[in-house]
C-alpha cells in the first residue's frame, strides 16, 4: 500500500486542520463542515495528479488546442455520516464522477467493546474504474475495512484511493496487514500516534460526525 502525508509539507491545507482541530473553532459546525470539503477539495486535487490521461482536441472560439484530460472513470464513495462533507468536497472537483455510499457504525457491548455494522450500501458497478472512499477520521481501520469489502460486491476496480483527513497509526498498520494483496493508495493529511481507550484518534479531533451534524443518541 502506498501512502501519501500531506502534512510532511507546508501548505494552506495546515490552516483547514488547525480549524477543524482547535477546541474553540471546530464548535461552529458550518465552519467546520466548510474546513472538511476544503480538505476534501485539496486531496481531490493531489490524487488528480496521478490519474491516467489522455490528449484531447478542444476546439475555442479561435482555433484548436490539443491538451491532457483525465480519461478514467471514477466512483466516489463515502462512509456515513461523517463522510458526507468530505465526499461534497471531492465532488465539486470530480463533479463527473459516479457516487457511491456506505453505512458503518459502531455497535457497542459495552462502555469500551464494540463491533462494526454495515447496514446500507448504494452503489455503481465499480468494476475497472477508479474507486475513491472517503472518511475523514481512520481510526481503527476496521470500518475502512468492511466499507471496501461491501463496496467489492459491487465489482473489482482498476484502483482504490482511501482518502482521509487524520489517520492513526494502528489504523495504517492495520488496513496494511489485512489488506496487503489490494491494489490501494492511502491519502491522509495527518498521522496522530495513537487511540485511546474509546478508539478516538490521539489527539485527534473528537467525534467528526457530531462535530459535523450534532451529537446523536
Amino acid at each position: 500500500m502506498t501512502i501519501h502525508n500531506l502534512s510532511e509539507q507546508n501548505s494552506l491545507l495546515n490552516q483547514f486542520l488547525k480549524e477543524i482541530r482547535h477546541v474553540d473553532i471546530q464548535t461552529d459546525r458550518m465552519r467546520f463542515r466548510h474546513n472538511i470539503e476544503r480538505i476534501g477539495e485539496v486531496m481531490a486535487y493531489e490524487i488528480s495528479k496521478t490519474l491516467a490521461y489522455r490528449n484531447e482536441d478542444i476546439p475555442t472560439p479561435l482555433g484548436t488546442i490539443n491538451m491532457p484530460v483525465s480519461g478514467e472513470s471514477i466512483v466516489l464513495g463515502t462512509i456515513l455520516r461523517a463522510g458526507l462533507p468530505f465526499h461534497n468536497g471531492f465532488l465539486h472537483y470530480f463533479d463527473h464522477a459516479e457516487n457511491a455510499f456506505v453505512s458503518a457504525y459502531r455497535k457497542y457491548k459495552d462502555a469500551l467493546k464494540f463491533d462494526i455494522f454495515i447496514e446500507y450500501i448504494a452503489s455503481p458497478s465499480i468494476t475497472e474504474k477508479t474507486l475513491i472512499i472517503t472518511d475523514p477520521m481512520l481510526a481503527t481501520g476496521s470500518s475502512m475495512e468492511l466499507a471496501i469489502g461491501a463496496l467489492l460486491t459491487k465489482g473489482t476496480p482498476a484502483h482504490i484511493h482511501i482518502a482521509t483527513i487524520i489517520s492513526s497509526q494502528p489504523a495504517i498498520d492495520y488496513v496494511q496487514a489485512h489488506m496487503e494483496n489490494t491494489n490501494i493508495t492511502l491519502w491522509t493529511a495527518a498521522i496522530d500516534p495513537a487511540l485511546n481507550e474509546h478508539s478516538y484518534i490521539i489527539p485527534g479531533l473528537g467525534d467528526a460526525g457530531d462535530l459535523a451534524y450534532g451529537e446523536k443518541l
